[in-house]
């Protein structure tokens, strides 16, 4: 998991503005440092006569430091300013809403109405995406209100962006992951914004605002930052017995928590119960489809752990667009099976495919766990918006998708609201209407997402933010201090795998 910035753990002195002048200049400095002054050579010289034939090894060291990955000012540099603008940021619009501010509360309050209570389980702390988030969705009276709410929507908008480091991962540099993280994080609370408060959609689960964002902003910073000389594969992009079992850890915990994912910005109740069940059944379904699939096209009829990784977790994702919706138990088994068949073999044969032809080298394979099965749960999604009515769903159906109640002034509305206490007027939409606007939104979201990476990859290709080589690729040792024994374990893990496929191949 990539860090995210804290903040207060650090003492400042001296108003935010004035640090600001200091800090900025000083990053300015390292980012862009200044050519040292060209030095004569002495007359006694050989060189004042006649000028090398070949550039003298000093320069070429120099050359060797522009090219330098170290993070030890260019990291700190930037994380300091980065919390020391959040600061001032929280200072000036930051504020606490009606359920934490204790001006409001009193001893007749009933604990459940507070969002404290409601939310909790969902926690998160995420300071970036609360202050831009916030902007959009939260700000009134000259403040940005802040809720447990906020921190459930800075949450998914944390997710979005670790999917999209999946295409990047191994051939970037922290500092590249950090910018990666500070410019994703406004384009998708603009494009959350735009799509939930102009187009208006039913995405309980996230699969368009964000498995389709965070697919294809990854996938365009990926385009920019291709490297040929990686589509035959690198030496050390090789896994090891230890790091699939923490992989496999990591899988388990996805799958386990997947379904309060699901249902976190569900209606609580009905929806919210159906909204679990669902995830569970497809969840389950795609993890028997993967074990299947691994051991019929594996050559030797074994279990691969990359599938046991990744394609167990597509059904959570194909069933998220109707996942509070009433589909059906065996819909959404159905779409487990579907989601995991497309991710699988999206990982054997679309990965290296579009890696070849169309430059999109997708590192972890975010465009099979998180397109295609998006794609797919946007469809399904579409086709319960059509099928829905009345008769399945009752009166509650204008709950669930709220935009099709009757507006306001309408009689209808009234009938609705003495069966429903509580219901919102809507826009009177239609079940085409509203199919048409998830279309809009879906293909909206990824031009978007889209145009957003390339824009992005282009600022973090800068020769400034540390990327590391070709050959530096997939070495923690390049940006990490690693323990002594790290060379002969990794050179011990790579000799038993590549004696163990002798034997096999042998065999």
């Amino acid at each position: 998991m990539f860090l995210f910035v804290y903040v207060g753990s650090a003492k400042h002195s001296g108003s935010p503005s004035s640090l600001l002048h200091v800090l900025l200049p000083l990053l300015l400095h390292v980012l862009h440092p200044p050519p040292p002054p060209p030095r004569p050579p002495p007359l006694s010289s050989p060189s004042a006569f006649f000028p090398p034939l070949l550039p003298p090894l000093s320069r070429s060291v120099n050359m060797n430091m522009k090219r330098s990955t170290s993070l030890k000012v260019r990291l700190p540099v930037l994380v300091l300013v980065l919390e020391v603008v959040i600061m001032v940021f929280y200072a000036i619009f930051v504020t606490y809403d009606d359920n934490a501010n204790a001006k409001l509360q009193n001893n007749e309050t009933n604990p459940m109405e507070n969002s404290l209570y409601r939310d909790y389980p969902f926690f998160a702390d995420v300071q970036w995406a609360i202050l831009i988030q916030g902007f959009f969705q939260f700000f009134y009276d000259g403040k940005i209100h802040l809720g447990v709410i906020n921190l459930l929507n800075a949450e998914f908008a944390c997710a979005v962006v670790l999917i999209s480091f999946g295409a990047v991962l191994g051939k970037t540099s922290p500092v590249q992951l950090l910018v990666m993280a500070l410019l994703e994080i406004p384009v998708f609370a603009v494009t959350e914004w735009a799509v939930l408060k102009y187009i208006r959609i039913n995405d309980a689960g996230g699969s368009i605002l964000i498995h389709l964002f965070a697919c294809y902003f990854g996938l365009g910073v990926t385009f920019v930052l291709y490297r040929p000389g990686l589509n035959d594969g690198h030496a050390k992009e090789t896994t090891s017995y230890q790091s699939d079992i923490l992989s496999v850890m990591g899988t388990l915990f996805l799958w386990v928590f997947w379904p309060s994912f699901n249902s976190a910005l569900t209606l609580k109740g009905d929806d919210q119960h159906r909204a679990i069940l669902h995830t569970f059944i497809g969840l389950s379904s795609s993890t028997m489809t993967a074990f299947a699939l691994s051991a019929v096209f594996n050559r030797r009829g074994k279990l691969t752990m990359a599938d046991i990784q990744n394609v167990t977790l597509a059904g959570g994702v194909t069933v998220g667009a109707s996942v509070d919706m009433m589909i059906s138990p065996v819909a959404a088994y159905g779409l487990g099976i579907m989601g995991c068949t497309a991710c699988f073999f999206g990982y054997k044969y679309l990965t290296p495919f579009i890696a070849r032809h169309l430059r999109i080298q997708d590192q972890c394979g975010i465009h099979n766990l998180h397109g295609l099965t998006g794609l797919i749960s946007s469809t399904a999604g579409i086709c319960a918006i059509l099928l829905a009515n009345e008769e399945t769903y009752g009166p509650s159906m204008y709950q669930i998708f709220s935009h099709r109640a009757p507006p306001l002034g309408d009689p209808k509305l009234l009938e609705l609201q003495k069966l429903i206490p509580g219901l919102k007027p809507g826009l009177g939409r239609t079940a085409q209407e509203q199919a048409l606007y998830q279309v809009a939104a879906i293909f909206s979201t990824i031009a978007a997402s889209t145009v957003g990476g390339l824009l992005t990859g282009l600022v973090i290709k800068l020769p400034f933010m540390a990327s590391p080589t070709d050959e530096d690729c997939f070495d923690d040792g390049l940006f990490f201090d690693m323990p002594s024994d790290f060379e002969s374990v990794a050179i011990k893990t790579t000799k038993s795998c590549d004696e163990k496929g002798e034997m096999n191949s042998n065999v």
